[in-house]
């Protein structure tokens, strides 16, 4: 049966001295995708220790209702901390159905309309994963654009319409035109009277006039 790739957390903190790291969820089951013996595939940079390997977990605890992950092999704190910023991913079948809430496989967004204000703009070319966030990367006519896959801006996804529904702010998809620059006022579009007041007002002269009261 065909297999994806699925996102499930991400390491974000060393916990204590014994090789515990926070986990930041990215699933709604956590019961179900991170039991013991549960492996998972590591999303990190070429140039760290664990590029290619994978993390088997030992233990998932809860501290202060945060989640703490325990794995196979990591027992300090220094080795704990190599592995934060670490993406988790899993496989899965992909004729098995999420249960969970806005959850999609990559395959399932691939291809899919991208609609805003009830206009087709694009389709989706492709899912990129950072650690931060998700992004949809949507193919238009003038070239890709980068979406931040995140509620504010993707408030619908509809894979049996086919349809993703995006309310992006102004400016991602086009180009605004630019606000002309406001003119500068010279001197010679000031009334006389009134330039030779301001030139007064600001000259920081204290000079009385024969007219001021005498003290």
């Amino acid at each position: 049966m065909p297999k994806t790739q699925l996102r499930v957390g991400r390491l974000t903190k060393a916990h204590g001295l014994k090789g515990a790291i926070k986990l930041e969820l990215f699933t709604d089951d956590p019961d179900k995708r991170f039991v013991p013996g549960a492996v998972f595939t590591l999303q990190v940079p070429t140039g760290s220790p664990w590029h290619g390997k994978t993390l088997t977990l030992s233990e998932l605890r809860w501290y202060n209702g945060h989640a703490v992950g325990f794995f196979e092999g990591v027992t300090d704190r220094t080795a704990a901390e190599t592995l934060v910023k670490a993406i988790l991913w899993i496989e899965q079948d992909t004729a098995e159905p999420s249960t969970e809430e806005d959850a999609w496989y990559d395959h399932q967004l691939v291809g899919l309309a991208v609609s805003r204000d009830g206009q087709t703009i694009g389709s989706v070319a492709r899912v990129e994963h950072f650690p931060a966030q998700d992004l949809l990367i949507v193919k238009t006519e003038q070239g890709e654009v980068m979406l931040p896959f995140v509620k504010a801006l993707v408030p619908a996804v509809d894979i049996a319409a086919g349809i993703v529904t995006i309310t992006p702010p102004a400016g991602l998809f086009e180009e605004l035109p630019e606000d002309d620059d406001d003119e500068s006022v010279s001197d010679a579009d000031v009334p006389a009277e009134n330039v030779d007041t301001a030139q007064a007002e600001n000259s920081g002269d204290t000079e009385s006039t024969d007219d001021a009261p005498q003290a």
